[in-house]
């Protein structure tokens, strides 16, 4: 190799440590991190920034305005356009596209839509997704399914449009089996979540299920809220507290329940009025896959207090990993 390239704001002679095929056309201005690889037929324009041991395959274009992290692959037929950026350790497969402005054919001047994949998320071959959204951190798109809304972290998204079918590296604990006494706690995979089994009472009148503070349930409430009326597809929680208490219970219908602690990742379903799922300080909670039915109801241990959120999962992440 012979040409000249700009690696990280300097302009060198190619090395072994960067590869650019001879049928490529990387323009002066280009960064490129070392060890990446570039394939033929590719074309990189004046101010794309690429970090290291990339793999860019044959007949991508990467326009100007673009970020791209370490250890990225981008396969085959993909166009990264002005206002994306790739953190690292993702995978963009087989002519994925991005759309880049959301009023096409429009009046109105165009104007950069930034899109963001985090790390470590995967998209699948021939995915569409949409400009201005953010795909969350380790998600995973499907083959072929388009992407119109922001993608949390973890989550499986599948169809068109795309929706929510699971989280991935997440177990499901079967909580459903009828116990022996009136009152169980069993521990979950993710420490300090607890499901609770409450006392029931069938007859010929009907059904009760109830609980009590210092019995069956694990703190004081002072505040409850109830959700209902979820669409199928649309997804509660993704949030962690700072130091708010909860306590779930689908008195209605069904829900599932992902809990995690940053290491460990369980989902469970709620669909008995006599199950409930104790949610400590700083553990992330989801609920999806709502029944059209489905009634949730929250126990919480204070007053609403907005800056007792968490919503960043990356925020999250830093904090829970940090002690």
């Amino acid at each position: 190799m012979n040409s000249d390239v700009t690696i990280h704001g300097e302009v060198q002679r190619m090395t072994e440590s960067v590869y650019v095929h001879p049928q490529s056309l990387v323009e002066p201005g280009a960064r490129l991190g070392a060890r990446t690889r570039v394939w033929a037929f590719t074309h990189i324009l004046p101010g794309a920034d690429i970090g290291e041991d990339c793999n860019i395959c044959d007949h991508v274009f990467i326009e100007n305005d673009v970020q791209i992290g370490d250890r990225v692959t981008i396969k085959c037929g993909v166009q990264i356009w002005d206002g994306i950026m790739l953190e690292d350790d993702v995978f963009v497969g087989p002519n994925a596209t991005f759309t880049n402005d959301l009023f096409p054919r429009s009046k109105r001047p165009w104007e950069l839509t930034k899109t963001i994949v985090r790390r470590g998320a995967s998209i699948g071959a021939n995915a569409t997704i949409l400009a201005g959204i953010t795909v969350g951190e380790n998600a995973l798109v499907g083959a072929g399914a388009v992407v119109t809304k922001s993608v949390p972290a973890n989550a499986i998204v599948v169809g068109n449009p795309a929706r929510i079918k699971g989280y991935v590296s997440t177990e499901f604990k079967d909580i459903t089996e009828e116990p022996n006494t009136p009152k169980v706690i069993k521990s979950s995979k993710v420490p300090r979540v607890q499901v609770h089994w409450l006392p029931y009472v069938l007859d010929m009148r009907g059904g009760l299920s109830f609980g009590e503070y210092d019995q069956q349930l694990p703190f004081m409430p002072k505040r409850y809220f109830i959700i209902f009326d979820v669409p199928s597809e649309e997804v509660r929680g993704s949030h962690a507290h700072k130091e708010l208490h909860e306590f779930l219970v689908c008195v209605k219908g069904s829900c599932s329940v992902v809990v995690e602690d940053g290491y460990n990742r369980e989902e469970m379903l709620l669909d008995k009025p006599n199950i409930g799922i104790y949610i400590p300080p700083m553990i992330w909670a989801v609920q999806y896959k709502y029944t059209r039915d489905a009634v949730l109801l929250v126990l919480a241990s204070d007053s609403y207090d907005p800056d007792d959120y968490i919503r960043d999962y990356d925020e999250y992440l830093k904090a829970v990993r940090s002690k």
